[in-house]
């Protein structure tokens, strides 16, 4: 008998619900909104450098509502995800784990980060060793939703492995890797490393763009799956045996 997996595809709810399927493609929406409004942002705002300055500093300044809807609304639509994995694929890890980034997106929107790496024009690259109380939010909130976007990544890459999807679970832990990898050196460079400091927003939308394509590709790929046969009295797709 074949085991399911923890995080791994299933077939979709059926054709009798169309909510899942709504979820779902809130999951195909949020990651082009959200790099699409922030690369329209970076490369309108005076002063601003989108090699060298982080995505959350477009929350700064005039007009920074905008950045701060921008990160709202994605993780809104995240966890609209999220919710449309939990029901499409009936587990807990995965699902639990995107909806962890969402939550991150909108504490990074209500929470503002300080400037740093000169931006807004005029403040010091890093404005104190601490930071202030809703900057620490900001980071200890985006900390948590990195982590999770690289854990999600892993768990569905042993899923699709133990389902023998190869490519899927390639493509799944090398983005986790590539995400953790360049956001890591976005956060040195935030640090003011002076060999790093000068590309750090391009490492960081590096990681992002990573990130954001995978849970895109994850989320056409679940909507193209075709509805589930028979189930169980539970709901649950019958085991083949």
């Amino acid at each position: 008998m074949r085991t399911l997996t923890p995080a791994g595809p299933a077939p979709i709810a059926g054709p009798a619900d169309p909510t899942p399927r709504r979820l779902l493609l809130c999951g195909v929406v949020a990651g082009p909104l959200f790099v699409i409004a922030f690369l329209a942002q970076g490369a309108l705002r005076p002063h601003y450098d989108p090699l060298r300055h982080p995505v959350s500093s477009l929350a700064l300044g005039p007009g920074g509502w905008v950045q701060a809807v921008n990160f709202v609304v994605a993780g809104l639509l995240t966890l609209a995800f999220a919710a449309g994995l939990r029901r499409t694929l009936r587990r807990v890890w995965g699902p639990a784990l995107v909806g962890s980034w969402g939550a991150g997106l909108i504490g990074a929107g209500v929470f503002t980060a300080d400037p740093v790496s000169g931006y807004p024009q005029g403040t010091p690259d890093l404005l104190s060793e601490y930071g202030s109380t809703h900057a620490a939010l900001h980071d200890y909130l985006s900390l948590a939703g990195f982590a999770a976007m690289a854990a999600a990544c892993l768990v569905f890459g042993v899923g699709f492995a133990r389902d023998r999807e190869l490519g899927w679970a390639t493509y799944s832990v090398a983005s986790g890797a590539g995400f953790t990898v360049a956001m890591a050196l976005a956060t040195i460079a935030f640090s003011q490393n002076p060999a790093l400091v000068a590309h750090g927003g391009l490492f960081q939308r590096v990681a992002v763009t990573i990130g954001w394509a995978w849970l895109t590709l994850l989320a056409l790929r679940l909507l193209r799956r075709r509805p589930a046969g028979p189930r169980t009295p539970a709901g649950r797709p019958r085991r083949p045996s």
